[in-house]
């Protein structure tokens, strides 16, 4: 089973800390010749006079170093979700920068640039936070359907329609799986394989509704959208017991014995004091 690991933030910090003001990347932009990360402010500010990375001195632009740097989404995200209460200082600031200057310019005229979105928006979540989901029976591609149609056991779980939930952030897929197999009447042939998705693709076992609210495009502008579909159980089959060195090939076909057969054979019963008389 997959254990969770829990490290403090400093240890991350060197990962989420611009290196020209040292505090947390704020716009994290990338340059692409290098990939390291800075606040954008910061590395335009510095570019400006500069036409070497920072860190590593490797040249960016000829000319034009402004050119090979890219807004980094995806880092910012992640740093927002990691510092606790960074997205909200941010944003208050941004709001009471552009109170005071009604007149500046926004550079993307997004909500986010002006400072105008909240944190329930941004699906910061935390561990004891509670989240609405619904969960519904997975159709599957047609192939998918046609064979469920077939075997008949699956209409009554999709007759139930989307049923909804309340569950806390850090309950994980598995427990929900299992939640299904107790409360949702699954036959009992395919208890042993309950599988949670989000849209088409499985999650795994250890992902917690957090993780999934990080990891898909779930913005809170309804319950957490949820599936999970049921497969018959399968029977494991036994191996066969490995060749012995009692193997002897006769008319092209081989022969051994077993162990069982060998257990029973005369040859291997213990030796005893008294024996059979003789005829």
């Amino acid at each position: 089973m997959h254990r969770t690991t829990r490290i403090k933030i400093t240890e991350l910090n060197p990962h989420l800390m611009c290196a020209l003001c040292g505090g947390y990347f704020i716009d994290a932009t990338t340059i692409v010749e290098c990939l390291h990360s800075f606040c954008k402010t910061c590395i335009v500010r510095y570019l400006e006079t500069n036409k070497y990375c920072p860190m590593c001195d490797v040249q960016v632009h000829k000319t034009r170093p402004l050119l090979s740097i890219r807004s980094d989404k995806t880092l910012q995200d992640i740093v927002y979700k990691l510092v606790p209460g960074l997205f909200k200082d941010e944003m208050k600031r941004r709001r009471d920068f552009y109170a005071a200057y009604p007149m500046a310019e926004v550079p993307n005229g997004s909500n986010e640039d002006r400072g105008e979105v909240s944190e329930q928006d941004k699906v910061n979540l935390t561990d004891d936070e509670i989240v609405s989901l619904s969960i519904e029976f997975y159709e599957g591609s047609r192939e998918e359907k046609k064979g469920t149609v077939e075997n008949g056991d699956l209409e009554k779980e999709k007759k139930n329609g989307v049923r909804f939930l309340r569950c806390p952030a850090a309950m994980t897929v598995m427990h929900l799986a299992k939640f299904l197999r107790n409360k949702m009447d699954v036959p009992s042939k395919y208890k042993a394989s309950v599988e949670v998705l989000y849209e088409d693709e499985p999650l795994k076992e250890y992902y917690t509704l957090m993780d999934i609210a990080y990891i898909y495009p779930w913005r809170r502008n309804g319950p957490l959208p949820l599936k999970y579909r049921v497969q018959p159980a399968c029977k494991r089959l036994k191996l066969s017991q490995p060749p012995t060195s009692e193997c002897t090939n006769t008319s092209g076909a081989s022969e051994c014995e077993s162990l069982s057969d060998k257990a029973h054979s005369p040859a291997t019963l213990p030796a005893t004091s008294s024996s059979l008389p003789s005829p």
